[in-house]
C-alpha cells in the first residue's frame, strides 16, 4: 500500500468548494493501493461558513492532521487574510514533522488555497518526495488584468504578483498536474516550457451519490423557504463580473418570455451562495444585471454560503437547475454533477469550449446555450419555453455514460495518475 500526503487547508467543516475533492474521494483511496493523510488547517482559523454535517460524512478510518494559524484578529491590522500565507509555517513544521518520521510515497496539493503549493517544492528538496498540484482554478489569474478597476478584486494586484512569483517559484518543480479544465493545464506548459512533458491529467470534480444517499438518510435544516406556488429556477454557486454575459442571455431571454408566456410570470430565479465574503458582507453581482433588463422583481440573490447538505437538499427542491457560465472558456463549474444528481431539468448557459457543454450533451443531462454564439438570447428562450411549459419532468439522463464521472471512477484515475508520476519519477 503506498502513501499519500494530502495538503488541503481548507477541509470538514469548513464548507469550502475546493476540498470536495479530496472529501469525495477519501472513501475510495485505499481500494486502489492508496492511504492517505490529510494535512489541513483547524476550521477555527479559517474564516469561512461551517458545516458539521461534512465532518460526519467523513470515513472514519483515514488519519487527519490539523494546524493552527496565525488569527486574522492580528494579521488583518496588517493587510493579511490569506489562509495559505497565515498558515504556511504551520503546514511547513507539521509536514516536516510527518515526512521525517513516515515513508510517504507522493505529496498531493488539492486545494485553491495557492500560497500553500510552494511546500511542495521545499518538502521535495529537503525529503525527495514527488509532488503533484491540482489545479482547481488559474492560480496566476490573468483575466482581471482585462477589466475595469471597479471590477478588480480587493487587493488585486498583491495578490496578483504575489500568485504570479509563487506559481513561477512552484509549477516548475512539479512532478505532475492535475486540472479540472485542460485549458489550465495548456495555459502552465505554455507559460513554463520546462514542463511541456510533465505528466497531466483533465480531471473535473466526481459525482458523490454518497451525499445524496447521506441527505436522503436524514433531515436536513434549510435556512428559507421556497414558495412552491411559483416556478422556482436555482443556480447555487459562485456569482461574479465574469458572469455577466451568460447572465444577460438568461435574463433577456426571460424578459422576452414574460412577454409571450403567462407561465413565466409564476417564475422565481434564485441566486443562493454567490459570494465568498463573510457572512452579511457580500457585495450582488446577479440582481444588479436582472435590474438592468427589468426583471428584478422576478429574482432573488443571496449572497451567503449555505451549508453543503443544505445546497443539495434545495437542487432538489428545485423545479428547474439553471448553471451561468464564466467568460473564461475554461470553466468547468465543479458544482455541474450534483446538479446533474439531483435529476431536476437542466438549463446551462456557457462558453462554447467549455467542457460542461460536452458533458451535458453527450449525457443528455439538459439544455445547453452558448452565450459566446450569435442568437444565444433566441436559443436560451426556446429552451426556457420548452422547460417551463412541460414541466414537472424529469431528464433522460443517459446514466450508464454517467458512470466515469462518479467520485468511484474519478479517485480511480487520481490513483492510476498516482502510480504514472511514480514512475516517470524513476519509483
Amino acid at each position: 500500500m503506498k502513501k499519500v500526503l494530502i495538503v488541503s487547508p481548507h477541509f470538514p467543516p469548513v464548507n469550502a468548494a475546493d476540498m470536495h475533492r479530496v472529501r469525495q474521494s477519501l472513501p475510495y483511496f485505499e481500494q486502489f493501493g492508496w492511504k492517505p493523510t490529510v494535512l489541513c488547517v483547524d476550521p477555527d482559523y479559517v474564516e469561512m461558513a461551517k458545516d458539521e454535517l461534512l465532518a460526519n460524512s467523513l470515513p472514519t478510518d483515514a488519519e487527519y492532521i490539523m494546524v493552527k494559524a496565525y488569527s486574522t484578529k492580528y494579521t488583518r491590522k496588517l493587510g493579511l487574510g490569506n489562509l495559505g500565507l497565515r498558515s504556511f509555517i504551520q503546514l511547513l513544521k507539521a509536514g516536516n514533522t510527518l515526512l521525517k518520521k513516515e515513508n510517504f510515497d507522493l505529496i498531493y496539493f488539492s486545494t485553491t488555497v495557492f500560497a500553500s503549493m510552494p511546500l511542495g517544492r521545499i518538502w521535495k528538496r529537503k525529503f525527495n518526495i514527488p509532488f503533484i498540484l491540482d489545479i482547481q482554478d488559474p492560480w496566476r489569474n490573468d483575466y482581471y488584468l482585462t477589466v475595469p478597476k471597479e471590477e478588480k478584486p480587493p487587493k488585486f494586484w498583491f495578490a496578483y504578483n504575489l500568485d504570479k512569483y509563487l506559481e513561477r517559484f512552484t509549477v516548475p518543480k512539479a512532478n505532475g498536474l492535475i486540472a479540472v479544465s485542460q485549458g489550465y493545464v495548456d495555459t502552465l506548459k505554455s507559460r513554463y516550457p520546462s514542463i511541456k512533458n510533465m505528466p497531466s491529467k483533465t480531471l473535473t470534480f466526481g459525482a458523490s451519490v454518497k451525499d445524496f444517499e447521506f441527505i436522503n438518510s436524514r433531515f436536513i435544516f434549510k435556512s428559507f423557504v421556497l414558495d412552491h406556488n411559483k416556478t422556482n429556477l436555482i443556480y447555487i454557486g459562485r456569482g461574479g463580473h465574469d458572469m455577466a454575459k451568460s447572465l444577460s442571455v438568461i435574463f433577456e431571454a426571460f424578459k422576452k418570455g414574460l412577454d409571450s408566456h403567462e407561465k413565466f410570470k409564476k417564475c422565481k430565479f434564485w441566486f443562493i451562495g454567490t459570494s465568498y465574503a463573510p457572512d452579511g458582507q457580500g457585495e450582488q453581482t446577479i440582481r444588479p444585471i436582472a435590474k438592468q433588463f427589468g426583471v428584478e422583481s422576478f429574482v432573488e440573490e443571496i449572497t451567503d454560503r449555505k451549508p453543503y447538505f443544505e445546497t443539495l437538499t434545495l437542487l432538489k427542491s428545485a423545479d428547474v437547475i439553471v448553471i451561468p457560465g464564466s467568460e473564461d472558456a475554461n470553466y468547468t463549474a465543479s458544482k455541474l454533477y450534483p446538479n446533474l444528481l439531483a435529476k431536476k431539468p437542466l438549463l446551462c448557459v456557457f462558453h462554447s469550449n467549455s467542457s460542461v457543454v460536452r458533458i451535458v450533451k453527450d449525457l443528455n443531462a439538459g439544455e445547453v446555450v452558448l452565450f459566446d454564439q450569435k442568437l444565444a438570447v433566441e436559443q436560451c428562450l426556446e429552451h426556457m419555453e420548452k422547460i417551463v411549459t412541460q414541466l414537472p419532468y424529469m431528464p433522460e439522463t443517459n446514466w450508464e455514460k454517467f458512470q466515469p464521472f462518479t467520485a468511484e471512477a474519478m479517485t480511480k484515475v487520481q490513483c492510476d495518475f498516482f502510480n504514472q508520476v511514480l514512475r516517470s519519477h524513476g519509483l
